[in-house]
């Protein structure tokens, strides 16, 4: 082979391989399709929009500001837990008000009402709904989803979801359905803590199987993403990471979210009011160096536990010097949420048994099931808790397959 046609060759393989790329481009999330492709659904409607900060074009663009700019009349905002800009506080109660930007009026469904009601829709013919979730059960998104969805059903309004990412991706569910007697906020749908499904794969799901009071049907449109795959995580997809709430700045917080997140029902910190929420757990009782000695011994997969100290400038300990560890999620393919939780428990039960301060109610909210933390307060080993949900898990992955939109 001559260098002329060498050089020939490879300058081809250059050229397919940039083609290849400027098709694959990054994702495009829902918005961005109903902008480019579906606006024509919205003319001459009242719209009402669920959403929050997150709630932008994959270039940063607000939706509510582009809908408004292309004409649309978008008549009532619905804002959930933090707000329609993001900033306040986990489970601070919030007011109706006007968006300052666009002088819309905005109802909270994170105060006195979590559902809309007839008078907040009397103005509306058709509700969108665009934030982007985290994928974990107890993030209450997704409850404000479906309690939107029941609302426009029960009054025939059509409801449309613009689909986003799972930041955790789509082949992964773990930890115990919800039981239908720990129903609430953080538990209002029957999945697993980890349900492998994007918000709008969710809400066909919702509909599908009749999860909606009184069996009332939506009339349900989703608007897919481009681009977007079962196999991707939030590094994937070229997106900017949305701050999903104040306390998940980065996906890295987010990924160790459903692992760490139980320790809210205790009396350590779960990190809230440092730089790295949820990947920091500790109190002033704690050891960091011996706690995380113990738990690097038991080898879970994909995890590793560092020493470290802390002072909450916020929530508990605010001000207290703490011991504890710091998280790291070291290979996401390998990482089990549901066994990093249940060993930390363990850990932390063993060597703090006084001052561990679980609050048993709470946990067996966010667990879904009160069964998981009850074999460990027996001394079940962590290891051996996930298989009595492993059946349960695969029924609900079998359900949820059929409601899929990604390959």
């Amino acid at each position: 082979m001559t260098i002329r046609t060498r050089c020939l060759l490879l300058l081809l393989a250059w050229a397919s391989l940039a083609a290849c790329s400027a098709d694959a481009g990054p994702v495009r999330v829902g918005a961005d399709l109903l902008v480019r492709d579906r606006l024509a659904v919205l003319q001459a409607k009242r719209v009402g929009l669920v959403t929050n900060h997150t709630g932008r074009l994959s270039d940063g663009t607000p939706l509510v500001d582009t809908l408004v700019a292309r004409g649309i009349r978008v008549t009532a905002l619905f804002g959930p837990e933090h707000g329609i800009r993001g900033a306040a506080a986990a489970g601070e109660k919030l007011a109706d008000g006007r968006d300052p930007a666009t002088g819309i009026p905005v109802y909270s469904l994170y105060g006195t009402v979590r559902k809309p009601t007839a008078a907040m829709l009397a103005n509306v013919d058709l509700l969108l709904y665009d934030i982007q979730d985290v994928g974990v059960r107890f993030y209450t998104y997704i409850s404000t989803m479906a309690l939107a969805m029941e609302a426009a059903a029960e009054r025939g309004i059509p409801f449309v979801v613009l689909d986003r990412p799972n930041p955790l991706g789509g082949t992964t569910t773990d930890g115990p359905v919800r039981v239908d007697s720990l129903t609430s906020f953080v538990g209002h749908l029957p999945v697993p803590v980890v349900y492998g499904l994007t918000c709008g794969e969710l809400a066909r799901m919702i509909a599908g199987e009749g999860w909606l009071a009184g069996g009332v049907r939506p009339d349900l449109t989703v608007i897919p993403m481009e681009g977007w795959e079962r196999r991707m995580l939030w590094t994937d997809t070229g997106l900017p990471w949305p701050r999903t709430s104040p306390n998940l700045p980065t996906f890295e917080c987010a990924l160790i979210y459903p692992a760490t997140c139980f320790i809210e029902a205790t009396a350590l910190s779960e990190g809230r009011g440092t730089d790295t929420p949820f990947r920091t757990v500790g109190a002033p009782f704690v050891d960091g160096p011996l706690l995380a000695t113990r738990l690097q011994g038991h080898a879970l997969p994909g995890i590793r536990w560092s020493p470290v100290r802390f002072t909450p400038r916020s929530s508990k300990h605010a001000g207290v010097s703490c011991g504890g560890i710091r998280v790291e999620v070291t290979d996401p393919a390998a990482f089990r949420p549901m066994l990093t939780a249940l060993t930390l428990l363990s850990e932390i039960r063993k060597v703090y048994p006084a001052e561990i301060g679980v609050r048993t109610a709470a946990m067996n909210r966010l667990m879904g099931s009160a069964v998981p933390y009850a074999e460990l307060a027996e001394g079940r080993s962590p290891g051996a808790i996930p298989s009595l949900w492993q059946e349960e898990t695969a029924r609900f992955e079998a359900r949820a397959a059929r409601y899929r939109l990604y390959p």
